[in-house]
């Protein structure tokens, strides 16, 4: 649901606000008619999900796959999925698979099965514990909020004229500066500084610190001595060494000065 985030922050205190799915049995385990954010189990649903969101950060497989099923089996599916697609951004470090395990297994659980029956709670079972399992991580949420931060307190040095106590990891982002090689071909600096593609080949086009494979090195090579421009052995290999882990964007202007 597009709003969750604001119904989140009244902590279920609404009832109006629940929607569960209108196939959901009306009573509990204990045969009482649930409350609107009642789970079959007699919890609060706002509760269920902030606990699996906290099993998935601390990797309890139990836990998280408990409440997975117990939100499927209540009718709040849709909640569970919503949630669990934000974990996987939240939570958990880039570059995990489980985004497209979660993507596959709510597909499986509310397209080609029914959510809230036993395939579809085995889907929840199973894209809690691929979540819970997976690596987890902050990184991303500290990052925007840092970044947030320092946009603030970039914004606050300047009314003062004063340097930021916080600044972008790029400070003030210039040709010239540490992140030069940035200013290519790509952007108006860097064409208006005459960068053309011999500088983005020998410079921009660089990766690392584990550089190219060697297929990819022998393309690149063979590319740089069939181009109109012509490279020098230097240029050449400088193109494919490997970025300096400790200086990653270091470059030479192969002139004699760095």
């Amino acid at each position: 649901m597009g709003d969750d985030d604001s119904r989140q922050a009244t902590f279920g205190a609404d009832g109006d606000l629940s929607d569960r799915d209108p196939d959901a049995d009306g009573t509990n385990d204990f045969g009482d008619p649930k409350e609107a954010d009642e789970t079959d189990g007699g919890y609060n649903r706002y509760a269920v999900s902030s606990l699996l969101q906290k099993a998935v950060r601390r990797s309890d497989e139990e836990v998280a796959a408990w409440a997975a099923w117990e939100l499927a089996r209540s009718g709040f599916a849709w909640n569970l999925w919503d949630r669990l697609h934000l974990y996987v951004v939240e939570d958990l470090c880039a570059g995990q698979d489980v985004a497209l395990l979660v993507e596959r297994y709510e597909t499986l659980a509310t397209e080609r099965w029914e959510p809230g029956e036993w395939r579809g709670r085995l889907c929840a079972v199973h894209g809690a514990l691929a979540c819970a399992r997976a690596t987890s991580s902050r990184e991303a949420p500290n990052a925007d909020e840092f970044f947030g931060n320092a946009a603030d307190a970039r914004a606050k040095a300047r009314e003062t004229g004063e340097e930021p106590r916080v600044d972008f990891p790029v400070g003030a982002f210039e040709p010239g500066g540490p992140y030069d090689v940035a200013f290519d071909k790509h952007t108006g600096e860097g064409s208006r500084m005459g960068r053309g593609g011999e500088f983005f080949k020998t410079h921009g086009a660089r990766v690392g610190p584990e550089g190219e494979d060697e297929q990819s090195a022998r393309w690149q090579r063979l590319n740089m001595v069939l181009r109109d421009a012509e490279f020098s052995e230097e240029q050449i290999d400088h193109a494919l060494d490997p970025v300096d882990p400790d200086a990653k964007w270091a470059e030479p202007s192969f002139d004699g000065t760095e």
